[in-house]
């Protein structure tokens, strides 16, 4: 499979997961269960129509636009912004769904606060609003050295959410996005990751935390059963979700449904988990269904293209 392919079968993988999970977003698991999702609604939730996406899909676009000029963490910023502010990179010029630390980050952005020291650091800022916007990266950084790829991952992630914790989650779900553009299976994207991820947060200041992602690293997330598989917010319980979720699953549709039937933070977990099925399956594995309900579909796809070529060479 060609690189634009998966480049642009990330980002509409991204979006299509957060425009599933939109609808259903907060309902419990035992709900879904009972009448699951199997198809792309509207309404519910968020009251807006079907193949609206939210704040997880207009950040990961931010940062996939101000890619396509080379990394700068101020432009970055500024799109962040925008985004917030002026409804750039919105469905419907309008934002309807923000989270708490990530909305707190933005504001300091807005007042002058430098980059790198805009994302709250406490132990309670350990949601997921920078793992949820964090998959472009994965493309700009493939062909960089390992320590560009942690370092550089864990600035992006700064911008919103400064602790530790959220940095090496987005590190870790950088490291397993970069193993399938070079075309691992996920088995082996995963497994390669955690070869690569032991190594490097073993050291300080990251060891302190590495209990977090035991369940990760020292075994197989994939193992576990369902009823172990939380999907809150909280930063851990999404990287676990969606990896157990991908895991599980062959095929781009089986992965995001399993995903948003998880119930809890549904939009932020079909995300992050459509985020790697999209790269893995590319374009061609996306339902076709699916893409022509998305909101300013024909902008997603130019922009992935954009991005593949800005990255990539034609």
């Amino acid at each position: 499979m060609d690189k634009r392919n998966r480049v642009i079968g990330g980002l509409l993988g991204l979006c299509i997961g957060d425009a599933l999970g939109v609808p259903v977003e907060f309902e419990s698991r035992n709900s879904l269960k009972v009448n699951p999702l199997t198809d792309m609604i509207g309404y519910r939730t968020h009251n807006q129509p079907p193949g609206t996406w939210s704040d997880d899909s207009s950040l990961a676009f931010c940062l996939a636009e101000s890619l396509c000029n080379g990394l700068d963490l101020q432009d970055i910023a500024n799109r962040f912004v925008k985004w917030l502010y002026e409804g750039y990179w919105t469905p419907y010029g309008e934002v309807f769904d923000v989270g708490s630390t990530t909305r707190t980050a933005i504001s300091r952005l807005k007042n002058g606060v430098p980059p790198l020291e805009a994302g709250p650091k406490d132990e309670f800022s350990n949601g997921n609003g920078s793992l949820m916007r964090i998959l472009p990266l994965s493309f700009y950084l493939e062909k960089r050295d390992r320590e560009q790829q942690f370092e550089v991952t864990h600035q992006v992630s700064r911008l919103t959410h400064g602790h530790l914790r959220a940095q090496m989650a987005c590190g870790i779900y950088i490291q397993i996005a970069i193993n399938l553009l070079k075309g691992n299976t996920p088995k082996m994207a995963y497994e390669r990751m955690k070869n690569t991820v032991s190594d490097y947060y073993s050291k300080q200041p990251y060891a302190t935390e590495f209990q977090h992602f035991r369940r990760i690293i020292e075994s197989d997330i994939s193992e576990l059963p369902k009823d172990a598989i939380k999907s809150s917010g909280y930063v851990i319980d999404t990287l676990e979700a969606s990896l157990w979720c991908f895991l599980n699953n062959n095929s781009y549709t089986n992965t995001v449904l399993t995903a948003v039937n998880l119930g809890g933070d549904t939009d932020t977990l079909g995300a992050v988990t459509g985020g790697l099925a999209g790269i893995y399956y590319g374009c061609e594995g996306l339902p076709e269904k699916w893409i022509s309900k998305i909101i300013r579909v024909e902008d997603i796809i130019r922009l992935g293209g954009k991005l593949y070529v800005a990255i990539y060479g034609v």
